[in-house]
């Protein structure tokens, strides 16, 4: 696109808002994007001390928490590299939690994972939309989106072509390449 506006909470996300907006959100890339140099537990308290949202104490406290969460607590003082694909991908998901976010975008969070670690990682995701956080997820996993969202948006050539809740837009798709898609996909 070359044109076009993004409103979050109805505020308009330009430069004058954006660091406001950015601690509301945290994001799950679908390469991790962990720091190597930390440990996994510096990694979850960076953002929030560097934004100095609590004390140090409260942000170790919330790092051990999301730590215990993700299932990961004994990996607290390793280093990324020694993780599995699908811990790196728990543990980034606690990063984005470890703000308190109103909302975790997801970018593909399963992509660059064996299929083994796949389904730790949705389950998780699972896990969390039943808390209520509010998810934007995006993926290809389509079994994972009929059971968990309450809306699926099919994007094609940049474009929105549908929008619906997940069991109209599973049973009944309307566009060509969608229809084309879930054949293959389901």
């Amino acid at each position: 696109p070359t044109s076009g506006s993004i409103k979050f909470e109805g505020v308009e996300v330009d430069d004058a808002h954006i660091d406001a907006v950015r601690q509301k959100m945290g994001m799950v890339f679908q390469h991790f994007n962990l720091f190597p140099h930390l440990t996994v537990k510096k990694n979850l308290e960076l953002a929030p001390t560097l934004l100095k949202l609590k004390d140090k104490q409260a942000i170790s406290d919330k790092a051990d928490e999301l730590l215990a969460r993700v299932g990961l607590s004994d990996k607290a003082d390793v280093y990324p590299k020694s993780l599995s694909g699908g811990q790196q991908q728990r543990i980034a998901i606690a990063r984005a939690l470890a703000m308190d976010p109103d909302v975790i975008l997801f970018d593909e969070p399963t992509s660059a994972l064996d299929p083994e670690m796949v389904g730790e990682v949705l389950e998780l995701m699972k896990e969390l939309a039943h808390t209520g956080i509010t998810m934007l997820v995006v993926t290809h996993e389509m079994g994972f989106a009929r059971e968990v969202s309450n809306r699926v948006i099919f994007i094609d050539d940049g474009k929105i072509q549908e929008d619906e809740p997940p069991q109209e837009l599973f049973s009944n798709p309307k566009h060509p390449r969608l229809k084309a898609f879930l054949s293959k996909m389901l």
